[in-house]
């Protein structure tokens, strides 16, 4: 199958049949320095005390939404008119655990004794600050975060929700923030660790090598996404991180101009076996000009399972890269 058998207007390509093993390698360009020099200048961005909860659409008005961050409980759930609260998830009467409670018009009441709590708090449990972008909800910690807050997140931009098309997958891995981000500030392990959703990867430019400044660490990328087979959709990407914990995947040539990858990495606090977890929430938010986007727009319901699976079988392999990350630079092995 030819190239000259798509018209320019059609975004599909055909792929040049590639043995994994004969692509060109990229270990050289993959410097160990750069990696690290970007991450840890991601590293000391300032956040403002925001952290990554989850989806907009798993905080609901009928039940709560419990999680942790760096092993403070939280608990979220809707107010009576759909806005967002985020509390502490312990009940302030005897600790119970209020992710296992009821929302009954808007109130959270505890399974234990019914102690019921809203936005008004009470016997010295108060909500948390929280904002809804409309894809992911964030809780404001300052006594985890330690930094000067700020009134809101650094959401990155995003294209425009009436015409896109959102999804967002969730994944925990036995690493820190600092591994998720260092992994996907190495853009060059994409074909290698990914062949079947990547090929014919070429990083076209990438931050300078300092420890010390600023810069705004922006790599990018001229990569096919596989669809299946020998057909692709070439691109050209850009990747930035914008706080501590995120990196934002942009295309900025080719089909879905706009569209985002956001990676967001939560600390969760230690594991059973006093080894740090990290939830890794993704969302994607993908746009297209064409008139076919609109029509798949009506079936985004039966479409964000797809989406979610395959942000989740990317990360099974990029948590062993992470994972594998921290115990080196823990020592463990």
């Amino acid at each position: 199958m030819s190239k000259s058998r798509w018209a320019a207007k059609v975004p599909l390509r055909a792929i040049p049949r590639i043995d994994w093993a004969s692509q060109k390698t990229t270990y050289r360009e993959a410097r160990p320095d750069l990696i690290a020099a970007a991450a840890e200048r991601a590293h000391k961005r300032p956040s403002g005390n925001w952290y990554v909860i989850g989806a907009s659409r798993e905080v609901r008005s009928d039940r709560p939404f419990g999680t942790t961050v760096d092993g403070v409980e939280v608990v979220a759930w809707r107010a009576e008119d759909g806005g967002l609260l985020v509390g502490p998830g312990a009940c302030p009467h005897l600790g119970a655990p209020l992710s296992l409670g009821k929302v009954d018009c808007g109130t959270l009441r505890c399974r234990w004794h019914g102690l019921a709590l809203d936005s008004k708090g009470a016997y010295g449990w108060r909500p948390f600050p929280s904002y809804d972008d409309g894809i992911l909800v964030w809780v404001r910690l300052d006594t985890v975060g330690g930094e000067e807050p700020l009134d809101a997140p650094i959401v990155p931009e995003r294209p425009n929700k009436a015409t896109s098309i959102d999804a967002v997958a969730t994944v925990v891995g036995t690493c820190e923030p600092y591994d998720i981000v260092a992994n996907r500030l190495d853009p060059w392990h994409g074909a290698w660790f990914h062949p079947y959703s990547f090929t014919r990867l070429d990083v076209l430019s990438s931050p300078p090598v300092i420890e010390d400044g600023d810069s705004d660490d922006r790599f990018l990328v001229a990569v096919t996404f596989r669809l299946g087979g020998r057909i692709g959709v070439p691109v050209k990407a850009e990747f930035t991180s914008p706080d501590p914990r995120t990196v934002v995947m942009r295309i900025v040539e080719g089909e879905g101009i706009g569209s985002v990858v956001e990676t967001h990495a939560t600390p969760l606090g230690p594991g059973p076996d006093g080894l740090p977890r990290t939830a890794v929430i993704e969302a994607v938010a993908a746009d297209s000009e064409r008139p076919g986007f609109a029509v798949a727009r009506k079936a985004q319901t039966l479409l964000r399972p797809l989406m979610r699976r395959s942000a989740a079988r990317l990360w099974r392999d990029d948590l062993d890269y992470a994972e594998r990350r921290y115990l080196l630079r823990a020592g463990h092995v």
